[in-house]
C-alpha cells in the first residue's frame, strides 16, 4: 500500500509519499494546474511501478479546503484513485497531540497527512454522485443570496426609519411586497404626502393583490402628512437601490430552487417523504451529508452536523449541563434545526416528542436539539436503506 498527504493551498499543492512501510518515499510540491495535477499522476504511477503496486493500492489524504481542492480531488476520481478526505479540526487536534514542537509548513502538513493515512484502518470516505455535488453547490450558493437579501433588508429598515419612521406602523413587515411597490414608487413621506391618492390607492391594491385599496392609502398619506422624516434625496436613491436588489436577489432564488427541485426530482431521495421537508431543505440535508455510507451510526452522523452535546469529566465529577459541540457542518446543523421545527409543524409524531422533552423541564432550545437529533436517525435509517418514511414511535 502507498499513502500520499496533500496539503492543499491556492496555487500550490505539497505532496509526501510514504511506503507501506511507513517510510518517507519521496516529498515534492505541484501547481494547481494541469501540469502539476500529470506530474503528481506521473509520481504515483512511478512509485507503484518500482514497488511492483498498482494505482489501487494507493490512499490518498487532503484536508477539507473548500474550493481549493475541488479540482484536484475531480482529477484524481478521473484517474480512479481513492481519495480520503479528513475533517482540518481533526488533523489540527491529532497534530498537536503528536507533538510538542511549534512547527507549521505545508511540508510538515503533507507529511502528517500521509502519516495519518498510514495509521488509520478505517475504510475511505465514499464519494457522492455528481448530482450530490451540484446540490451543495447550490444550496451553498441560496445560502449566501439569503443571507444578501437579509442585509439589504437591515438597510432598508435603518433607511425608513429616517425617512419615514412611522410607515412602520402601517406594515408588519416594510420589505414585503406591498411595502416595496410602495417606496420604489414614493420613497419617502414627502413624496407620499403629495401623491395623487388615485395612483397611491392603484400602486397599493396592484402589489396587495386587491388585499388594501383606497382605506390603506389615505392611512399611509395621513401619516405621512404628520411624518417628522426627512426627505433628503441621497437617502431616498439608496432606498431604491436596496429595495431593487431584494426583488432581484428573490428571483435569483426562485430560479435557484427551481433548479433545486429538478435536480431533486431526478436523485428520488426518501427524505422529502418526511412531512415537512421539502426539496429545498432536503437538497441541503443531503447534500451535505453526502454519502451515508461514510457514516456507520447516526451518532456519527450527528457528531459530523455537531449536534451532540460535548463531555466534561475529570475524577468524580460529571458534568451534566454541557453544550453542543457545534463543530463540523454549519449548513447542515442549521438544516437540521430547521428542518426539526418545520417536521415538527407537520408530523405528530415529532411533535409529541418534543412536548415530551419540554415536560420533562427541558428548555425550549434543548428540546428542539433534541427533536433534531431524533431526526437524524430517521433521516440516518432512511438514506441507508432508501426507504419512505413512516410515522415512528414516539418514544423512540
Amino acid at each position: 500500500m502507498i499513502f500520499v498527504g496533500i496539503d492543499v493551498a491556492s496555487t500550490k499543492h505539497d505532496c509526501a509519499i510514504l511506503d507501506s512501510h511507513g517510510r518517507v518515499v519521496c516529498e515534492f510540491m505541484i501547481g494547481n494546474d494541469i501540469i502539476g495535477f500529470e506530474m503528481l499522476a506521473s509520481r504515483l504511477q512511478a512509485v507503484c511501478n518500482e514497488s511492483e503496486l498498482k494505482l489501487s493500492d494507493i490512499q490518498i489524504g487532503l484536508e477539507s479546503t473548500g474550493h481549493y481542492s475541488i479540482n484536484l480531488v475531480k482529477y484524481l476520481h478521473e484517474k480512479r484513485l481513492s481519495v480520503k478526505v479528513f475533517n482540518p479540526l481533526s488533523v489540527a487536534r491529532l497534530k498537536k497531540a503528536s507533538t510538542l514542537r511549534r512547527t507549521k509548513t505545508d511540508k510538515t502538513d503533507a507529511r502528517f497527512l500521509a502519516i495519518m493515512l498510514f495509521n488509520d484502518d478505517s475504510k475511505p470516505y465514499e464519494q457522492s454522485v455528481a448530482q450530490m455535488d451540484e446540490l451543495k453547490t447550490l444550496t451553498r450558493h441560496r445560502g449566501r443570496l439569503v443571507k444578501e437579501s437579509s442585509e439589504h433588508k437591515l438597510h432598508i429598515t435603518r433607511l425608513i426609519t429616517i425617512v419615514f419612521p412611522e410607515f412602520a406602523s402601517v406594515f408588519s413587515s416594510t420589505s414585503g411586497a406591498t411595502a416595496r411597490a410602495i417606496l420604489l414608487e414614493f420613497p419617502s413621506a414627502h413624496d407620499i404626502a403629495k401623491a395623487d391618492i388615485r395612483r397611491l390607492t392603484n400602486t397599493i391594491s396592484k402589489a396587495s393583490k386587491n388585499r388594501f385599496g383606497r382605506d390603506k392609502a389615505d392611512e399611509i398619506r395621513t401619516l405621512a402628512k404628520k411624518s417628522i422624516g426627512t426627505s433628503d434625496r441621497a437617502l431616498c436613491f439608496e432606498l431604491k437601490q436596496h429595495l431593487a436588489a431584494i426583488i432581484f436577489i428573490k428571483e435569483q432564488i426562485s430560479e435557484l430552487e427551481s433548479f433545486i427541485k429538478e435536480i431533486m426530482i431526478e436523485l428520488d431521495s426518501p427524505i422529502t417523504t418526511i412531512p415537512g421537508i421539502g426539496y429545498t431543505l432536503g437538497a441541503i440535508i443531503i447534500s451535505e451529508i453526502g454519502s451515508v455510507e461514510n457514516f456507520a451510526t447516526p451518532a456519527k452522523l450527528l457528531a459530523y452536523a455537531g449536534l451532540d452535546p460535548s463531555t466534561y469529566q475529570s475524577g468524580k465529577f460529571t458534568a451534566t449541563l454541557t453544550p453542543m459541540v457545534k463543530h463540523g457542518s454549519t449548513y447542515l446543523r442549521y438544516a437540521l434545526m430547521m428542518a426539526a421545527t418545520t417536521v415538527r409543524r407537520n408530523e405528530p409524531t415529532f411533535d409529541a416528542y418534543f412536548n415530551k422533552k419540554q415536560a420533562e423541564g427541558k428548555h425550549y432550545f434543548v428540546a428542539a436539539s433534541h427533536t433534531a437529533k431524533k431526526l437524524v436517525r430517521v433521516i440516518f435509517h432512511l438514506l441507508k436503506y432508501n426507504e419512505t418514511y413512516t410515522p415512528q414511535d414516539i418514544a423512540s
